[in-house]
């Protein structure tokens, strides 16, 4: 649901944001390191995948402003 909040209602939008989100889910680039390493328990996995949802909703927001 992050990261299609402004999404457009598209179902094509929906499946980029899909693929944007599991990619920053699985790639864990910088800040995701950082979480894994400073925070331990639940708490680490729910910030992972909010801070991934956040960062594909970005990206999403970037494609379609520029598409």
């Amino acid at each position: 649901p992050v990261t299609l909040t402004a999404a457009p209602a598209v179902w094509e939008w929906g499946a980029d944001g899909f693929v944007l989100f599991r990619f920053f889910d699985i790639a864990t680039p910088w800040p995701f390191r950082w979480l894994a390493l400073d925070v331990q328990g639940g708490l680490c996995i729910l910030l992972d995948v909010l801070v991934a949802g956040v960062f594909a909703g970005v990206f999403l927001q970037l494609i379609v402003y520029y598409l």
